[in-house]
């Protein structure tokens, strides 16, 4: 199987959300190849809150797929086997590099990117939208401005619902990295899809891009791009 497209969540409305040919997560389930699929949610970001786990369980109940699994910390091998065989990886919201260094530390890092490189569809809720592009952005002593590698399957720095702030992040992330990435800002309620060919989709609401010429900052609309 080829590579899927990647779904970028700013937060969980888009799980519940009905356009015209009503549930959008129909879509997603249609691209998958089997009649029972299993999908995993990973909440390392969250710290393994079931009461987030039992929303995804819900929105999976909506599309028919029964077979799910939250994928702990810890990482057990009854983990590890579950997600070799998903044919959905959620990644769940919460604190970015919290759930990041998890990752790393448990080997899922790897994984991920191996089960998406054999066909896996991934989703990412707020952190974990930002954990599937290019970089995060940490704290230290009060102000944004230590970058941190994400798994960089989508090649943009991702800002989530963070318009209060005017994207305060995820411009000082383009700063840091003096304008040579772009970043992609999804706003509340809305998403964003990374398809295999490059081509980006805005999901329920307009995308804010930023880019940098010159030291300058430059912020537009965006709903589709190829």
């Amino acid at each position: 199987m080829g590579l899927q497209p990647i779904y970028l969540f700013a937060d969980s409305r888009l799980l519940f959300w009905r356009n015209k040919d009503g549930l959008f997560l129909e879509s997603i389930r249609a691209r998958m190849p089997h009649t029972d699929p299993r999908a995993a949610y990973v909440g390392a970001s969250n710290g393994d809150d079931p009461q987030f786990y039992s929303i995804f369980e819900a929105a999976m109940d909506g599309i028919g797929i029964r077979d799910c699994r939250m994928i702990l910390s810890s990482f057990s091998p009854v983990d590890q086997a579950f997600i070799r065989d998903a044919d959905l990886i959620l990644l769940a919201g919460g604190d970015v590099e919290k759930g990041w260094n998890v990752f790393v530390e448990n080997g899922l890092r790897e994984l991920i990117v191996e089960r998406y490189a054999e066909g896996t569809l991934l989703i990412g809720v707020s952190a974990g939208a930002v954990q599937l592009g290019l970089f995060g952005l940490a704290e230290a002593e009060g102000s944004f401005n230590r970058l941190f590698d994400a798994f960089k399957l989508v090649p943009f720095i991702i800002g989530a619902h963070g318009e209060s702030e005017a994207w305060k992040s995820l411009r000082e992330t383009i700063h840091l990295l003096e304008g040579s990435a772009t970043g992609i800002g999804i706003p509340a309620g809305g998403g964003m899809v990374y398809y295999p060919d490059g081509a980006i989709e805005a999901l329920r609401e307009p995308l804010s891009e930023f880019t940098a010429r010159n030291g300058t900052i430059s912020e537009s609309l965006l709903i589709s791009k190829r």
